[in-house]
């Protein structure tokens, strides 16, 4: 029973650490362009999540807790306040004048817009805000000059990006798909929920063939829905995330029950598909509100990527030691036992926070 415990104990303390909204969208993404390559005008636009937005300014106007037009509108001075002086540009190295902002509201995202007079040269942007923001957030710079010269990503250790002229556009794009990847990465192993189900598979997997079957049904399906919904051929506003992040909690419940009452899981490849289908619905929800715009189809493989990576490196870390317990049937069923409990546990509190609200 020792043994058991020491397996159960990192999933312990993963399950405390990890939060229920395990999909939050922490980056605010840029374009910035010259609508003609030598003029002086420069537009930008950025995009954010609400509660993004609300980390920097109370944007909410009416305090009604839902974010509108109105709260916009009214809040227009804090916002070039509190974002676009908190983001000064310059090009040649010298200030752009700002001329102009504008705010919306979107369906999955607030979208920030403003015009600049900037002399000739390069362009270069600050984003002095991200150390208001937590150390995990990004700003992602998709920008235009005479069509799309690759993403940068900026942090609050490296928080300024350069626009580079046109000529070498194919490093950037490496550079920017490569950052997608790590996106991706960060993502699947901060999704405590999406670990959680995925050792709930293993623990009764089986051999590895039908490991296999079951990590290539899940890969397939969250890649189906995740794909769509970045796409924009399925929408996601706020209330149906709310929902899909309570179905994937009770996914969670469902297959560790599952491992608890049923000996033999022979369903388990389709069951895997369609609930596959549901955690990609989460993924796309952290993809969804970065508004993304054109650059959404290189953000949508870099991210897909960076996912299955991290997925694959979970995979071939816990399966030799599940076939390993395996080997020892009376060590397997205590240990598949108590796992099971402690993740159907982590499931039954996933799915009362996000059904219910946070609790306690």
């Amino acid at each position: 029973m020792r043994r058991t415990a020491r397996l159960a104990l990192p999933l312990a303390l993963l399950v405390v650490a990890g939060s229920a909204s395990a999909h939050d969208a922490d980056i605010l993404y840029a374009q910035l362009w010259r609508p003609e390559a030598s003029g002086p005008e420069v537009r930008e636009r950025l995009t954010l999540t609400a509660d993004s937005l609300a980390l920097l300014i109370p944007a909410d106007a009416d305090g009604d807790g839902a974010l509108t037009q109105a709260d916009l509108d009214a809040r227009a001075p804090a916002l070039a306040v509190g974002i676009w002086d908190s983001i000064p540009l310059s090009a040649g190295g010298q200030p752009c004048t700002r001329t102009g902002t504008s705010a919306r509201v979107r369906e999955s995202f607030v979208e920030l817009s403003a015009t600049f007079q900037c002399a000739p040269g390069e362009l270069r942007q600050r984003f002095s805000l991200l150390s208001v923001l937590p150390s995990n957030y990004k700003v992602v710079l998709g920008s235009y000059i005479q069509g799309e010269q690759g993403q940068r990503f900026a942090d609050a250790s490296q928080p300024t990006l350069v626009v580079s002229e046109p000529g070498q556009p194919d490093r950037e794009r490496i550079s920017g798909m490569l950052d997608w990847v790590g996106l991706g990465l960060v993502h699947i192993f901060g999704g405590i929920d999406h670990l959680a189900f995925l050792l709930a598979l293993l623990l009764v997997g089986g051999s590895f063939r039908r490991v296999l079957l079951l990590v290539t049904a899940f890969t397939v399906a969250h890649s189906l829905t995740l794909g769509a919904t970045a796409l924009g051929f399925i929408l996601l506003d706020d209330a149906r995330t709310r929902w899909v992040e309570a179905a994937i909690a009770a996914s969670i419940i469902w297959v560790a029950l599952e491992n608890l009452v049923l000996r033999e899981h022979r369903h388990r490849a389709l069951l895997t598909f369609l609930f596959g289908l549901i955690h990609g619905f989460g993924f796309a929800s952290v993809l969804g509100s970065y508004g993304l715009g054109d650059s959404v189809v290189t953000g949508l493989f870099g991210f897909n990527l960076g996912v299955e990576l991290g997925q694959a490196a979970v995979v071939a870390l816990l399966l030799p030691i599940v076939r390993l317990v395996q080997r020892r049937p009376v060590l397997h069923s205590r240990t598949v036992r108590a796992l099971s409990l402690l993740i159907l546990a982590a499931g039954g509190y996933w799915l009362m926070e996000r059904a219910l609200g946070p609790i306690g």
